[in-house]
């Protein structure tokens, strides 16, 4: 090994042991669950609400929208069934077109899949990782008419739709900017906040800017619910088309049983949501732990000229989700090296998601120029991330 690269690598794993301590790591980011978790969990039991009927769902997505500032949250069986139900309550039919970007975790193209809509891939700005509104403009105007107040593809002849913007690792994007393109281009926006509970810009949380935002509770995230999702809106009528369509399409009748084609049980039993509501209390203790964990991050790598840290640009707060360093001259061969170490001294480190055009099932599907997506994705490198290290 080069010399320069032993010490880059000795020295990021120096740094990244001074941050954690002594603490025991056992994931990249692991729950953090308590005493109250445990009561909340023998009370559904005791009361044999376990299933999808039961007093916490709504309680759970009360407390939700009251957090995020929205209207309307209905809880779902995953992130990935809150996106999928958001895009056909805004109207995503058979070949639509629908803007997302690569660097992106696949279930929001699956969610487009799903919907028998075409994917196409946008690039990010490398100082937060979301869409960039500039480049989307310029893609947009390169292949784009608006007609009849509709976005057409000026090649497919095919309606570009919508657009789905990602807050990657908890961190918030120039979504005025973007919702300007948006507006300019007649494009609805689906935002994928999955990773952005508590992650604000401006004052007004994420997800809460287009016509709905949809997270998840996974076991990874901020709060779990042990796995789910959520759609935040502010609009009735995704709320009520969501609402019908997470229980398989049911009718209101006063004792028939009738339900629509075409919906699928999405309903986040009662159980997780009796979790989530012990969980969300300590939402803002989560937040400063681990707010402190990447002040801790931020103060060690400030010295190392090699690694950028990623912080929250201007106007914005990041829910550190997950803390995030961009090494400046990696390739994917020195990037191996390191989580081969890392493995070797059981610190779990995460490299960023393959970007989707390059997954050979993808490979067909329209794109811009993508750039920065292909140089930063060799650079990125999530640290171990738990709140309990910000202690």
């Amino acid at each position: 090994m080069a010399t320069n690269e032993a010490k880059l690598i000795n020295n990021l794993f120096r740094d990244i042991k001074r941050v954690v301590k002594n603490n025991k790591i056992n994931s990249l980011h692991e729950p953090y669950l308590g005493n109250n978790e445990k009561k909340i969990l023998n009370e559904c039991i005791k009361k044999n609400e376990v299933s999808s009927v039961g007093r916490y769902r709504q309680k759970f997505e009360k407390l939700i929208s009251e957090y995020t500032g929205v209207k309307y949250a209905v809880t779902t069986s995953s992130g990935t069934a809150a996106l999928h139900l958001a895009l056909k309550a805004i109207g995503v039919r058979n070949n639509h077109e629908i803007i997302v970007p690569s660097l992106n975790f696949v279930a929001s193209v699956n969610a487009i899949l799903y919907c028998n809509a075409i994917p196409h891939f946008v690039d990010i700005n490398p100082n937060n990782l979301g869409i960039d509104p500039k480049a989307l403009e310029i893609y947009l105007k390169n292949i784009a008419l608006i007609k009849n107040n509709k976005c057409i593809n000026k090649k497919t002849n095919k309606i570009i739709f919508a657009v789905v913007p990602v807050y990657v690792f908890g961190n918030s994007y120039d979504i005025e900017k973007l919702k300007r393109v948006c507006k300019k281009f007649k494009l609805k926006i689906i935002e994928d906040s999955a990773e952005a509970l508590g992650t604000f810009y401006k004052k007004k949380h994420a997800g809460t800017f287009g016509e709905a935002g949809c997270l998840s509770f996974n076991g990874n995230k901020i709060i779990t619910t042990g796995g789910g999702g959520a759609v935040l809106t502010n609009s009735k009528k995704i709320y009520e088309f969501v609402k019908r369509n997470i229980f398989n399409g049911k009718l209101k009748h006063d004792y028939e049983l009738i339900y629509e084609p075409n919906s699928l049980n999405f309903r986040m039993p009662d159980i997780n949501a009796a979790i989530g509501c012990a969980q969300i209390k300590n939402l803002n203790y989560f937040l400063s732990l681990k707010r402190n964990l990447a002040k801790r991050y931020s103060k060690f790598f400030k010295k190392n000229n090699e690694i950028f840290f990623l912080k929250e640009n201007l106007f914005t707060k990041s829910n550190y989700w997950l803390n995030t360093i961009l090494i400046r001259n990696i390739n994917l061969k020195i990037r191996k090296k390191i989580f081969l170490k890392a493995k070797k001294l059981n610190i779990p480190l995460r490299p960023i998601w393959t970007p989707l055009h390059k997954n050979n099932k993808l490979k067909k599907f329209p794109k811009s120029n993508l750039k920065n997506t292909n140089s930063v994705f060799k650079k990125i490198i999530n640290l171990p991330s738990s709140a309990i290290l910000g202690k």
